[in-house]
């Protein structure tokens, strides 16, 4: 067993208000807690992983390349398959907080090495 407590987990902030928190997890898989504060989006983006986003408080956005748009409340989630750009976007008027998970893992590598 290999316990990660939340405040002892790896912490980024990608941007000023959104953070990320790398939970549990594996090379197989990873778990990432994050926050957005209202208005905030992710840049459309894409990656290998397969990604299952769940919002769990306040209302996020996934938008996919093609403009096809899908609003999550509490508890809700959406799957995005391998290599699907995307961007999250906070587009209520409260804190946003999620889960996402990644298939296979990954590390915060992904953002602090990325090329726009």
């Amino acid at each position: 067993m290999k316990p990660v407590p939340f405040d002892d987990a790896d912490a980024y902030e990608p941007e000023e208000g959104w953070q990320r928190v790398s939970l549990a997890g594996s090379d197989q898989f990873s778990f990432e807690w994050f926050e957005k504060p209202p208005g905030h989006s992710s840049p459309m983006h894409h990656h290998e992983n397969e990604q299952v986003c769940v919002c769990l408080q306040g209302e996020l956005t996934v938008v996919t390349e093609d403009e096809e748009s899908l609003t999550l409340g509490r508890y809700d989630s959406a799957l995005l398959e391998s290599d699907e750009p995307h961007k999250v976007e906070n587009t209520g008027d409260e804190r946003a907080v999620g889960l996402d998970v990644f298939a296979p893992g990954r590390s915060f590598d992904y953002w602090t090495d990325r090329e726009d």
